[in-house]
Parts: structure tokens; C-alpha cells; sequence
């Protein structure tokens, strides 16, 4: 059911053009799994705001920098936010947009969220492209061993260390002061290069340049522009179509149009 806010025409007409688009891109934030019980204020994974208990800004505890410096308080933030993480599951707006994705061979999805939802909820990884890392499998810093056991570490003393060698074990998130990964930049350029039909932007501010670059390139090649938020923001004026809710409030309609 729509919410009250939301004018049906605007969900017909989105509908419409995702239902007609070939090539479609899904940028989605920390506002898609709000509904999952994840807050969406700033830091990585949308869980801190201004400065943490131990009274430093979150840009600095939770950077690479600091897990160099002081594991241990950076891992008692990243242990934060992986107890948030494992501790909900997809919505159905995850599950809409991978079925979306199952419809539409052309439909990719680029999510600034870590917590493995889309993943679970379906999303096929070689259209899935997680531009901040995800929080598992942990690796050891010092031989590069995998280990799978992160809410068994989430238990014990932090930081966590790697069974083979006694290293410091980490996840595959981008945290402040640390470069995007490379293979999923490749990629979205790779894609972008191709051109989208349609880009549906979801929960998001999309603040970073390689977050609107993308809506940017459709708007002006031509192509539709659409944004799920309950909030305005810096873009909304700019999108052919702007659908002032949740996701969870209209992803399920939208599909049922398409």
C-alpha cells in the first residue's frame, strides 16, 4: 500500500519507466535498512553521529589509521556495527529490489550499505556493487587468511586475531581515511561508461561524487531519474520523479506495476 504521501501517479510513471528501461542502476543508502532496524545517521554503516564514548569524532575511531594505531578502540566500533548488522535482516524492500534484478538482466545495484542485506535478500553479486566492502568474511592483516567466525569474535577480547599467525584480523569495509576498493570502482565506471536507462536512487543523500556521478550522467543523456526518501535532498529537484516515503512503504507497489 502507498503511503499517504505519496501520489499514485508518480509510482504509475516511475513504474512505467523502470517497466521500459533496459539498462537500470539502484543506488541504495543506510535509509533502505532503516526498516531492517539500522539507524541512518552518519558513519560507516550509517551508526554514529558527532563524537563516540570515548569522545573522539567517529571519523577518526573508526579510520584506518586508527586501526593501526589502536586496534582495540577501533574494533569496539566496528564491533558495534556488526552486532547492528547481524542482529537484523533484509526487508521486504531488499527482497523487491532483487526480484527486480531477477526481471531485469540489465538492472545493477549500487549499494553505499555494508550490512550484507541485498546479498541476502537475493541480489546476484555480479550485479551487486558494494562500493564501501562488507563486514565477512574477517581477514588477517598480516598473512591475508580468511576467517568466517565474526559474531563468534564479537564474543571474546578485541581486537580479534587470526588462528594461523596471531595477526590482527579485519573486515573488507572501507573505513575513513582508506581508498574505495578498486575492483568495485572498476566496475561501476565499467558500467557507467555503458550508459543506464534509468537510476532509481533509494535511503541515500548521495553526497559522494561516485554516488551521483551516475544520476548525473543519466539526467543528462537523457535518461529517467528517480528517488525513494522520506526527506528532501540536495537532488531531489533535480529527479524526473521524487517519492517522498520509505522504500518499504512502495517498493513492493512499484514491482507489482512492472
Amino acid at each position: 500500500m502507498n503511503s499517504p504521501l505519496v501520489d499514485p501517479a508518480l509510482v504509475l510513471q516511475t513504474a512505467a519507466a523502470l517497466r521500459h528501461a533496459e539498462r537500470i542502476l539502484i543506488i541504495t543508502g543506510a535509509g533502505l535498512s532503516a526498516d531492517s532496524g539500522l539507524p541512518t545517521y552518519r558513519g560507516v554503516g550509517g551508526l554514529y553521529n558527532g563524537h563516540t564514548d570515548d569522545g573522539l569524532p567517529i571519523e577518526r575511531a573508526l579510520s584506518g589509521p586508527m586501526l593501526r594505531d589502536d586496534p582495540a578502540l577501533c574494533w569496539k566500533y566496528i564491533a558495534q556495527l556488526g552486532s547492528a548488522c547481524l542482529g537484523g535482516e533484509p526487508n521486504a524492500a531488499h527482497y523487491a529490489i532483487a526480484e527486480l534484478q531477477r526481471r531485469k538482466p540489465g538492472c545493477w545495484v549500487l549499494t553505499q550499505n555494508v550490512d550484507g542485506y541485498h546479498r541476502a535478500a537475493g541480489s546476484p553479486p555480479e550485479r551487486l556493487i558494494e562500493i564501501h566492502g562488507q563486514l565477512a568474511p574477517l581477514y588477517c592483516q598480516s598473512c591475508g587468511a580468511e576467517d568466517p567466525l565474526f559474531s563468534e569474535h564479537l564474543q571474546r577480547p578485541l581486537p580479534p586475531l587470526c588462528a594461523r599467525c596471531h595477526g590482527i584480523l579485519r573486515p573488507p569495509v572501507v573505513l575513513f581515511e582508506e581508498m574505495l576498493p578498486e575492483l568495485a570502482l572498476n566496475v561501476l565506471y565499467e558500467e557507467m561508461a555503458k550508459g543506464f536507462d534509468a537510476v532509481l536512487s533509494i535511503g541515500t543523500t548521495a553526497s559522494f561524487p561516485y554516488i551521483h556521478e551516475p544520476m548525473l550522467r543519466t539526467r543528462v543523456a537523457g535518461g529517467f531519474t528517480a528517488e525513494i526518501n522520506p526527506s528532501l535532498t540536495d537532488h531531489s529537484i533535480h529527479m524526473d520523479v521524487f517519492l517522498r516515503c520509505r522504500a518499504l512503504d512502495v517498493m513492493s507497489d512499484l514491482l507489482s506495476h512492472i
